[in-house]
């Protein structure tokens, strides 16, 4: 994390607990947060379409129109890659189930959100979804460098086989031209042929068995 603000959006209905929420977030560990409020699912969902600073959302379950789970599968439908916090008055776990399903981050009580909590959830996941961005873009440029070396053996492949080719119609075409009757001369262009021609097979073998790594 750097130093720069947090740029928090809470969507919630309930003004007292948006006021609540920004006491819990005040500067906390040299950490600034910056606080969007939005008062409907509606409203939230326009805003992260819009506003592409947000760093964290902070969702409240119980919303007039529609509940946390409908703004939360809303978010995932539309691709917003957003950290989604859960909230609620009352501990549900079918609730808490239904949110980890849609990939919500961390899940929160709203009477058990004192002192320090929010902020300190707030950063872990952050902190985490910093991790698995990492972790994916590991295994992204992984597959990558797999796909490359893939597509460099194919090719590997292929230009052995056009070798092959033409290269088995001269050393045949060589090996009939060796039984003739041969002047020295003649008879040691022949031989000094079927020696490139070995040596060039051999090449041919090296590269179609190049051990390329994987990553």
């Amino acid at each position: 994390m750097d130093q720069s603000a947090i740029h928090v959006l809470l969507i919630d209905d309930d003004i007292s607990y948006a006021k609540t929420a920004q006491s819990h977030l005040k500067q906390f560990e040299g950490k600034e947060f910056k606080i969007t409020w939005e008062e409907s699912g509606a409203g939230g969902i326009e805003r992260l379409k819009e506003d592409s600073t947000i760093d964290i959302v902070i969702l409240n379950y119980y919303l007039k129109q529609k509940t946390g789970l409908d703004i939360a599968r809303e978010i995932r439908t539309l691709k917003i890659d957003v950290p989604i916090v859960f909230v609620t008055t009352s501990k549900d776990f079918s609730v808490a189930v239904e949110a980890m399903k849609l990939e919500v981050d961390d899940y929160l009580v709203k009477d058990e959100i004192v002192g320090s909590i929010l902020p300190r959830t707030i950063l872990n996941v952050l902190n985490r979804a910093q991790l698995y961005k990492k972790i994916a873009l590991v295994e992204k440029n992984k597959i990558i460098a797999q796909k490359k070396t893939e597509a460099i053996k194919e090719v590997v492949v292929t230009i052995c086989h056009e070798f092959n080719n033409p290269l088995a119609a001269i050393k045949i075409s060589t090996e009939i031209i060796s039984r003739q009757k041969l002047n020295p001369a003649e008879r040691a262009a022949v031989e000094e042929l079927d020696k490139n021609i070995r040596t060039i097979e051999k090449e041919i073998i090296k590269l179609r068995d190049i051990n390329l790594p994987s990553s």
